[in-house]
């Protein structure tokens, strides 16, 4: 297996408050997106790769894209982050040639490289394009190293026209066997995944005639509208409602007015350790202070001669 890795996009590295680089000074207010909460998009198969590739080519924020085939041709797709070419420990670059077994190897063999991708992902949405030999040969080892390794699973797969006989046939098989994919299995049980079927069927039976290249468009923009309504707003929104709340508790101590000049030999009241919180926010409780008072004899006046 062989992995490309473009550059780091200047994006990844912006925190939820904007400051470039996260300086922490807090817990979840600060959390990185991109890097400490991580949205990995990956595409596995021919067609997955042209679809996701339009997403890629936008540079969506915080979302990392990842682009796995069994044709060496991946590795010149520069629009990904990260390219991924399942080929043969020989290094002679060669495709599966349909095989949807070849394509199971070769993906078997690098299940500890593709556990390394997943690994730390918060939310990943994999895509891929069933009936070849990556599609329906390595996505479900693809999609058995990210249940592993992420919170929370979003998989689309994407069937071929019913013109393109064994393909869609394959394809249908291979939709059945994910159920066989028990990480995956367990993951939908708890609610942390899902499984959409993009059937390309489905829009020459509302569309009509449709051009190769507005198929691929069209499911880009479904995915897309996915990502961002499931995924990013969501948790932007939630960082956002942290950081409102801990700058109204954070508010009343910044305004407490400067301390006054005491006369000396006289001890001031102590301050109130807990100011006032905002209306529907729990009273914040102060350090506790210990206070020691040392008490000393009065002075005895001499004695009378």
């Amino acid at each position: 297996m062989v992995t490309y890795e473009a550059e780091r996009r200047a994006s990844d590295r912006i925190t939820s408050s904007g400051a470039d680089d996260g300086t922490d000074i807090g817990w979840e207010s600060h959390l990185r997106l991109g890097q400490d909460v991580r949205f990995v998009l990956v595409a596995v198969g021919g067609g997955a790769v042209r679809i996701v590739r339009e997403i890629a080519r936008k540079h969506i924020r915080h979302l990392e894209t990842v682009a796995i085939n069994c044709d060496p041709k991946v590795q010149g797709f520069e629009e990904f982050d990260r390219r991924v070419y399942l080929g043969p420990d020989t290094g002679v670059e060669t495709d599966t040639g349909g095989s949807a077994i070849v394509g199971g190897m070769l993906a078997r063999a690098a299940e500890p490289a593709l556990a390394r991708i997943f690994q730390g992902a918060t939310f990943v949405i994999v895509v891929g394009s069933l009936g070849g030999g990556a599609g329906s040969g390595a996505f479900p080892h693809v999609l058995d190293a990210a249940s592993r390794n992420a919170e929370v699973v979003s998989a689309f797969v994407v069937k071929p026209f019913r013109c393109e006989g064994s393909r869609r046939s394959l394809a249908e098989r291979s939709i059945a066997r994910l159920q066989f994919v028990e990480s995956f299995v367990e993951k939908k049980e708890r609610g942390c995944a899902t499984l959409r079927t993009l059937d390309n069927e489905s829009l020459v039976e509302s569309r009509g005639h449709v051009a190769f290249s507005r198929v691929s468009q069209h499911w880009a923009s479904l995915i897309e509208e996915h990502i961002e309504n499931s995924f990013l707003a969501p948790v932007e929104s939630m960082l956002s409602a942290i950081e409102i709340s801990e700058a109204a508790i954070a508010g009343p101590m910044n305004r407490l007015p400067p301390a006054e000049a005491v006369p000396t030999g006289i001890v001031p009241a102590a301050p109130d350790l807990a100011p006032p919180m905002p209306p529907g926010l729990p009273a914040a409780r102060g350090p506790e202070v210990e206070v020691t008072f040392e008490i000393e004899d009065a002075p005895r006046p001499p004695p009378t001669l």
